[in-house]
């Protein structure tokens, strides 16, 4: 029922956004009060060929409905790959597509029938994809991807430490640019809050109410093929190539910061994916595992972005969620 469900609330959602997409081209009045919405799911692109004809035949067998999973690997994760790779076949899922970054990670896919991508060769991509700083490594999937948006397909991007319970795109809503998982705890932190800033030098007027929301996570997120969504990986791509920093913390920054003097902000759509589906290891050993009534939910994915025991937590979120061990996740600190 429950995957009956999903597939329903998809076919709503794929025929609401015709729907927008043919309001966006006729000319639009008013209505009464109450029942105006604004246009938020943008056109998608024309798809492009001419831009990598190798990838486009590639896309074209492995991609199910114009969208793939994306997940970039170098030797260093391959343990991890292995966990995520195990889930995906368990779950059935057969839109997965692995960006190797060393030809160990290709070797690993070929003996494993792991569908692979495996680009030309870019010094500037090798020597950061063979580095040990997974930072870096992180940063590159803003400039490979560019080429699957071009040719039209959604992307969803993935990180390796995070495991597969469910087929992730029965779950998206598809209506904005950008779907992220979200670094927040609860809704109030990964959905937005008022944070009230307090100086008392300012006696009666000492308080001003500021607006907070906790970071989209960079390690898992969907892009629909659409002119914001590139623009937003040109963006970061740019920044990250002539200032450096953290991707996630860069990726954010384009999609918040608002236009002001001096700086055009991205005019890019955006939804947070719920933290109970699309779960990050904070939410799971602080709160879900000591609830109850959340421990009997089963969330898409388990993200373990908050800890540096990835490995030991996977395969402990995969003795809970699929072998139904109930004490597999109870050695485990709540930090790091």
């Amino acid at each position: 029922m429950s995957e009956k469900n999903a597939e329903l609330s998809k076919q709503v959602r794929e025929q609401t956004e015709k729907v927008r997409l043919a309001e966006q081209k006729a000319e639009i009045k008013a209505g009464p009060f109450g029942t105006v919405t604004g246009l938020q799911t943008n056109p998608t692109v024309v798809p492009d060929e001419s831009v990598n004809p190798t990838l486009a035949k590639l896309l074209e067998k492995v991609a199910v409905n114009k969208e793939i999973i994306v997940v970039l690997a170098n030797n260093n994760v391959k343990p991890m790959l292995e966990v995520q790779i195990a889930s995906v076949k368990r779950v059935g899922i057969q839109n997965y597509l692995v960006v190797p970054l060393e030809d160990s990670i290709e070797s690993f896919c070929k003996s494993n029938e792991v569908a692979y991508y495996k680009r030309d060769q870019d010094n500037a991509i090798d020597v950061v994809g063979k580095s040990r700083s997974s930072s870096a490594v992180s940063g590159l999937k803003f400039r490979v991807v560019r080429e699957f948006l071009q040719l039209g397909y959604g992307v969803l991007l993935a990180d390796v430490d995070l495991v597969f319970l469910q087929n992730p795109f029965g779950h998206l809503y598809r209506d904005s640019d950008v779907e992220s998982m979200s670094d927040g705890h609860d809704n109030n932190t990964a959905y937005g809050f008022n944070d009230v800033f307090d100086d008392p030098s300012m006696t009666r007027s000492r308080t001003v109410y500021t607006t907070r929301i906790w970071v989209f996570n960079s390690g898992f997120f969907y892009l629909r093929p659409t002119l914001p969504s590139i623009e937003l990986l040109d963006r970061v791509t740019d920044t990250l190539s002539k200032s450096g920093g953290w991707d996630q913390a860069v990726f954010n920054e384009h999609l918040f910061y608002p236009s002001h003097p001096g700086y055009t902000g991205l005019h890019a759509s955006k939804r947070v994916m719920d933290i109970y589906e699309f779960m990050n290891s904070r939410v799971l050993f602080k709160t879900v595992r000591k609830n109850e009534e959340l421990k009997k939910l089963k969330p898409v994915i388990v993200h373990m972005n908050y800890h540096s025991d990835k490995l030991e937590r996977m395969l402990a979120a995969v003795e809970f969620y699929v072998n139904g061990k109930q004490d597999a996740l109870d050695r485990f600190s709540d930090g790091s």
